[in-house]
């Protein structure tokens, strides 16, 4: 993967993602297709949005269908017959969302399957080597993903935690020639982003992401935070703000800086009939729409 920063005003930036199997303009929104599907929608209608890139869930690819029945189609391209690059995380957050199903320890994560109940672990090495048989274009380190609220010791403990899974994951990673992309930990504590941050870089990464927020904390919190990081971070590097994509959020996030995003928000809404148009939300289910013939989105 090669990245080019082709311009710049102020903090907000606009580059390319270049890879074998195509080009990808930044700033980016990545729809997430968890279990190799983008819900309710073809691979046609989602390159037809303008997107790029799509986002794969190892955790929930890992468990079902699971790697050897997509190994026997090729790779996760060739299984949802989506020919652009894949981005996949690594199963840290849907880990963390487990709460009290899984054990956390220095190896990983013993967890129970949502499944069929049964016992997995999942690990640096482990995430890893799924993404790996997905053929995923980038990779996502294997991190613990910080709780909301956490207290300074609480989220210094697991930036550091995911600090040495980061390593673990870099050293598994080997030969493999995606990119692999480290997270930004620490909470809401600024100079625990520092420290995670420092420690990240210094064991080098293809690009950085920021986790840890939009999981419930002030969006205030989630600005300051960015503010914060947005000047720290790597220049020649693409930045991933994981899990955020309100359409507000996104405009916030790219004069701070941040090339990518992700959230199943979109298609999620749209299933349920909330709309993003320009001029806010359509609630298309309302009875004040029954006999609309207008445009839905007359600008």
């Amino acid at each position: 993967m090669d990245f080019d920063l082709l311009a710049q005003d102020d903090s907000a930036r606009r580059g390319r993602l270049t890879f074998e199997r195509g080009t990808v303009e930044t700033p980016a929104f990545m729809p997430v297709g968890t279990y190799g599907s983008v819900k309710s929608m073809t691979p046609e209608e989602v390159s037809a949005t303008g997107a790029e890139i799509i986002l794969g869930n190892t955790f929930h690819l890992m468990l079902r269908p699971g790697t050897e029945i997509i190994s026997q189609h090729g790779d996760l391209h060739d299984f949802m017959q989506w020919q652009g690059p894949i981005l996949t995380d690594s199963g840290g957050f849907q880990v963390f969302s487990l709460g009290e199903l899984r054990k956390i320890t220095e190896q990983g994560v013993l967890f129970r399957s949502p499944v069929n109940g049964s016992k997995v672990f999942l690990g640096p090495e482990e995430s890893m080597a799924v993404q790996r048989a997905l053929g995923s274009d980038i990779v996502m380190i294997f991190d613990e993903c910080t709780p909301y609220p956490a207290d300074e010791y609480t989220a210094e403990k697991s930036m550091n935690l995911s600090l040495r899974w980061a390593q673990r994951s870099k050293d598994a990673h080997g030969d493999n020639p995606s990119a692999l992309f480290g997270i930004v930990q620490g909470g809401m504590y600024e100079h625990l982003r520092d420290s995670s941050l420092q420690g990240l870089t210094e064991i080098g990464f293809d690009g950085y992401a920021i986790g840890g927020l939009s999981v419930g904390e002030p969006k205030e919190d989630m600005l300051r935070i960015l503010d914060h990081l947005s000047s720290r971070m790597p220049k020649n590097k693409p930045r991933y703000l994981m899990g955020v994509g309100r359409p507000e959020d996104l405009v916030e996030a790219v004069t701070r800086g941040m090339d990518m995003f992700d959230c199943v928000m979109p298609t999620r809404n749209a299933r349920n009939g909330h709309l993003f148009v320009h001029h806010g939300v359509v609630k298309i289910r309302n009875s004040r729409y029954k006999k609309d013939k207008g445009p839905l989105d007359p600008m």
